[in-house]
């Protein structure tokens, strides 16, 4: 790995524009990333309210920022895959499909917090 020479706030700096970026690319790129956006205008500031305390804010909130990561990562493993080729692979389908799933976990988490937290 080669040293950027790059340190401290400008290193900081360029980390956060690189970051942006990412998350520039996945709202306009991705379909599902943009419709969990749109939810999460939603879900944050409802979790910030149903919560009682921070403990129930957090088990709120805290999945919906994670099913915004779990779905960038899968479509960062989705870009990388069809950027290889575009024949079909057993292992290009098995990655995607891990992917996919990761998503579903994070969905599934997110709801049963959310059933668990407003009916408990």
């Amino acid at each position: 790995m080669a040293f950027s020479g790059n340190s401290g706030l400008t290193r900081i700096a360029k980390a956060c524009r690189f970051s942006w970026q990412g998350l520039c690319a996945a709202y306009r790129h991705e379909a599902a990333f943009r419709q969990e956006i749109w939810a999460s205008l939603v879900l944050i500031p409802a979790g910030f309210w149903l919560g009682n305390n921070g403990v129930e804010k957090a088990l709120l909130i805290g999945p919906v920022f994670l099913l915004l990561l779990v779905e960038i990562l899968n479509s960062s493993i989705e870009a990388v895959v069809d950027r290889i080729g575009d024949e079909q692979h057993e292992l290009a389908g098995r990655a995607k499909d891990m992917g996919s799933a990761a998503v579903a976990i994070a969905i599934v988490l997110l709801i049963v917090n959310w059933v668990l937290v407003l009916t408990g």
